[in-house]
């Protein structure tokens, strides 16, 4: 309000001025100054009273480039709303609202490019008389926040040598892993009869059961190791392919994920009831720790490791899985050929001993 104040009193001076020493012609001028200092500061004062601006996001939480939808509502007091513009700074230039209205709506779309913790500042309602005399900011609701999660990348195999296909490799990898068996026990009531042991039962023994390998224990587990990545960038590709990788094989027959600070690996059925809490995770991870290995070893299911740095192959202790493993990093490896891609990422066998089972495993669903 200076300005107007200004303005107000320098139309005041000029009337004390010209009754002083009896100046008709600064009359006008200084009548005409007080008026519209006077009248700017009264207009956006009173039309402030009562004013408020709302903001409404439709969710908390979006994907990356998912669309945020953000409602902005600005309601006028006891006067219409004056001239101004709603400060919104989600976008890049403040939205001009008309005066005399009693209400105002303003919908916008956001997208965020990476994952994390956004937070919001309140937006801001500026009224302004048209010369720029007298300006009022009433400012909006507190600050939001919102979570970006992982985009979720489809999964190519490009061990054919060819176009990028879609890789469904946890089906041949699941069947074999049921065929296996880890010995004998009595058998139980319900079980298919296509586990009998019909030799055992023609010696003489009774009714004998294959024991298979624990099924959790053959699924696909997707280890994620956010240590010391080249670039944020880097990061963030490694968080996307190892949730994308996680999704791809859940959705098959289930699979399990090992993140930093965790024991044990966290299963994902097929009803993806247990990956929201683990995509929110995921959304928050930094490069601070890493995970436990030793959760991962002894598994006679395929091995993932996604890695958010340039490595060659997995840490001791991974690279002689049964089920074979496989390294996922940002960005190609020179000199060696990728087994799959996703989300920037390629992947890539580890160790001669896991090789042949993970390109049978791979490469027979292709």
């Amino acid at each position: 309000m200076r300005s107007a104040i200004g303005c107000a009193a320098l139309g005041l001076l000029l009337l004390i001025v010209a009754g002083t020493f009896d100046a008709e012609p600064l009359y006008v001028t200084g009548a005409a100054l007080l008026l519209l200092g006077a009248g700017a500061a009264a207009w956006i004062g009173l039309g402030g009273v009562g004013a408020k601006l709302g903001r409404e996001i439709s969710v908390r939480s979006v994907i990356e480039d998912q669309p945020l939808q953000v409602k902005l509502s600005a309601k006028a007091g006891r006067l219409p709303l004056p001239p101004g513009w709603i400060d919104e700074p989600l976008l890049p230039e403040p939205v001009r609202l008309p005066a005399g209205r009693r209400q105002a709506r303003v919908r916008i779309e956001v997208t965020f490019g990476r994952r994390g913790r956004r937070r919001l500042p309140p937006p801001a309602l500026v009224l302004r008389d048209p010369f720029g005399l007298a300006q009022r900011v009433i400012a909006g609701p507190a600050t939001d926040e919102i979570l970006v999660l992982p985009k979720i990348y489809p999964v190519n195999l490009t061990a054919g040598g060819g176009d990028a296909t879609p890789a469904h490799a946890r089906a041949s990898l699941l069947a074999a892993a049921e065929t296996e068996i880890d010995g004998l026990r009595p058998w139980r009531e319900g079980s298919p009869a296509s586990r009998i042991h019909w030799q055992s039962f023609a010696r003489g023994a009774g009714l004998m059961e294959r024991k298979l390998i624990s099924e959790a224990d053959s699924r696909p587990l997707v280890v994620m190791d956010p240590r010391a990545p080249a670039s944020p960038e880097a990061l963030d590709a490694a968080v996307r392919a190892a949730s994308s990788l996680a999704i791809h094989f859940a959705r098959k027959t289930g699979c399990s994920l090992l993140m930093p600070g965790d024991r044990r690996a966290s299963v994902i059925e097929h009803d993806l009831l247990s990956w929201p809490a683990l995509h929110v995770r995921m959304a928050l991870m930094d490069d601070a720790a890493g995970p436990s290995l030793a959760a991962a070893q002894n598994r006679r299911g395929l091995v993932i490791y996604v890695a958010a740095r340039p490595v060659d192959r997995a840490p001791r202790g991974l690279g002689r899985t049964p089920g074979g493993c496989l390294v996922v990093v940002p960005g190609e490896i020179g000199g060696r050929r990728s087994m799959l891609e996703v989300a920037g990422c390629y992947g890539y066998v580890s160790g001669r001993a896991s090789g042949a089972a993970a390109v049978a495993a791979l490469e027979g669903a292709a």
